[in-house]
Formats: C-alpha cells, structure tokens, sequence
C-alpha cells in the first residue's frame, strides 16, 4: 500500500499517551506529538482516541456464520468482526468428530496465507476441542477424545494450531502438556474438571494460560481450589470473557488483581451481530436471546460479544483505557509472541482503531486498509 495516511488526536503509544499524529501505509511510518501527563479521560479536553487494533484470540463466529461451517463462512466472520475492531483473530474450533475439523480448518489454512479484503487477519486456528473433559464440555458437542500427537500433527496439516486446550487430568494429557510445549505450541487448561494440584502440575509442564477463565471448569472453593483456583494463584496469563454474562463483575475484578495479563476475548458464535433467533455452533443450534446466547436447556453457549463493547465494559468496571487496550491487544500479542501488532509503534503493521470521546467506534484501519463500518 504507497498512500499514506496521517490521523491526529490522543495516540496510546507503549510509552504512554502522546496528543499529536500517527502516519502509515500498511505499516506505521512515524508517531509525534507531547507527552499527555495522564490518562485523557477526563484529562485532555478534545481529541479521539487512537488505539492499537483489538486482537481476539477466540472467535467462534459472527454475522451468522460459524468457523466450523467451513466454505467462506470465515471472509463473513472475519469482515463482521473487523467492523468491531478487531484486526487479528484466531479461528476457534468447536468439539467436533474428525472430518468436521478438517473442513473447518483447511479454509482458515487459505485464510491464514491471504487476507480477505475488508476484514480480520486470521492469525491461526484456537482448537479448543475435542481434547477436553466429557464431564465439562459446557456448550461444546459430546465428541470430546483423548489427545493423540499423530492427531494432532494432521490437523497441523491444514492449518497452523497456535493455541490448544486441552484438559490435563484425562488421561495421557499431562505428558501431552509437556510434549507440545517443548515443540513450542502453546498450550491452555479448559473444559475441565481437574484439581487445583492437575493445574498447577500442567503449568509446571509448559501449559501457559487458561481458556475462558471460571467457565467450564473447575470452581474456586477455599478448601478445594479447583482449576480457577490454580489460574488466580499461578496463571500469568489466562483469558476471559467480559460481556458482564459469562463472569459476574466481582469475579472479572478479582481475576484482574490476581492474574497479571488477563486478557479478554469474546468466544463469540455466529450470532454475533445478528437479530435474535437460532443460528449453529458446531453441530449444535444455539438461540440468541436475552442479550446472551443459550442452548435449548438454558445453558450459555458463547457471547455475542464484540471486541468494541468488551473495551467499553472494562472501562465501565474501572479500568483506565490504556490497562483496558493493554488487555483487548497487547497481552494477546504478546502471548502469541507477536511484536508486530498490538501496539501503536513505528515499524508495526499499522492496525489502528479511532474511538469517540464516548467511546464508539470511528474509524478501523488493518494492515492499512480502512474498513467500512456501514453495518457495524
């Protein structure tokens, strides 16, 4: 991309808040301007805010369509969710048999080489089935299996898996922890009924975060901390859902003063930036309703959450903006181990979203495109 683009207002650099401008083409050309003391809520008196791009680490679905449905659902998931600010994501899987996944994943493979226009990069694939506990599947389809390192190598096959769950108290799963993570993938703890000590040996053995914190888990209990407990005593990393439905605002509260870099993503599903009614998750129908999404037994089934309203809510929790972007871009980034996106920085691909003194959203660039936000 050779034009270049200049936006000025309040810039959240990683060295902190600058008033001044931001230039770029698909990568970021230069950041100037002075220092603001403070955070610019309520501090600086005019001015958008401008944001490094959101990036979601668990994105089941939107604007109908879900990942597993393979074809070009993912061009449909990813556009809906670039209109939100998200401006890299992983495709995540549902618990499915074999031949599903394989359709699923071999277009996000295609997707993963070239982005569609107008959406989402699609930095990999999240599997978070089917290597999970049959006793804890939540909304996940009842086709749960051991783990296998052949298995996993053909799905690798497809596309590239840069982050698993697994549940480490079945059996076999524990070297299986430890296996991949000396072969560099990275592995987190969900949908599972382990023990406080399962949690913390798999941390011990290279796991390095925990899937949907509090959901499909083992609970916190002050004489058997189960696998939440493991997270808030050791975790470094773990992710959350903040849509104020998955995890009551105390709780998110708590996780942010025990776990250093808890991060947010939405675990949205199809229905996403759709009106109420049915839509598919995997092999199963889920109903939008009540601002959630449910299975026929009224159990929560993904959000319809977008990364632009995750933002908001922190901030409603009390977050400052700059922690609330830290945890809605650089801590994912930085827990794929990517330095190039998450930050407003010379040299990175210029992802870059513009917020409203209210906090709606303006304007979203990936990689130097502008996205339309028409149907956002």
């Amino acid at each position: 991309m050779s034009d270049v683009t200049q936006l000025r207002g309040n810039v959240l650099t990683p060295a902190g808040w600058l008033e001044g401008s931001i230039r770029f083409d698909d990568l970021i050309t230069g950041i100037h301007g002075q220092p603001l003391v403070a955070e610019p809520i309520p501090m600086a008196e005019a001015g958008d805010y401008i944001l490094p791009g959101f990036i979601d680490l668990h994105v089941h679905g939107g604007g109908g369509k879900d990942v597993m449905d393979g074809g070009n659902a993912l061009e449909t998931i990813a556009r809906l969710h670039a209109r939100h600010g998200t401006t890299s994501m992983l495709a995540t899987t549902m618990t499915a048999p074999m031949e599903d996944l394989e359709r699923a994943l071999t277009p996000i493979g295609q997707a993963r080489r070239k982005r569609c226009a107008g959406g989402s990069r699609v930095l990999g694939v999240h599997l978070e089935g089917p290597y999970i506990n049959p006793g804890k599947l939540g909304a996940q389809p009842d086709f749960a299996v051991p783990a296998t390192l052949d298995q996993i190598d053909w799905l690798r096959s497809f596309a590239p898996i840069e982050l698993i769950t697994v549940a480490p108290e079945v059996e076999g799963h524990m070297e299986l922890v430890r296996v991949l993570s000396n072969n560099g993938m990275l592995v987190q703890i969900g949908h599972t009924l382990g023990t406080y000590e399962e949690g913390v040996a798999a941390l011990k053995n290279g796991a390095v975060g925990f899937t949907h914190l509090f959901n499909a888990m083992s609970g916190f209990h002050h004489r058997e901390p189960g696998m939440a407990g493991a997270a808030l005593a050791h975790a470094e990393y773990a992710e959350i859902i903040p849509d104020l439905l998955h995890v009551h605002p105390g709780a998110i509260r708590a996780a942010l003063r025990a776990i250093p870099r808890l991060y947010c993503v939405t675990d949205s599903t199809g229905a996403s930036g759709m009106p109420d009614g049915e839509y598919t998750l995997g092999r199963q129908t889920v109903h939008k309703c009540m601002g959630g999404v449910r299975l026929a037994d009224g159990r929560l089934a993904g959000s319809t959450l977008t990364m632009d309203q995750a933002l908001r809510n922190l901030v409603s929790l009390g977050l400052d903006l700059a922690d609330a972007s830290l945890r809605t871009s650089t801590y994912p980034a930085d827990y794929l181990g990517i330095k190039e996106r998450g930050r407003l920085k010379t040299g990175c691909y210029a992802d870059i979203l513009v917020f409203d003194r209210e906090l709606q959203l303006k304007a979203v660039y990936v990689e130097g495109e502008k996205i339309d936000l028409a149907d956002a």
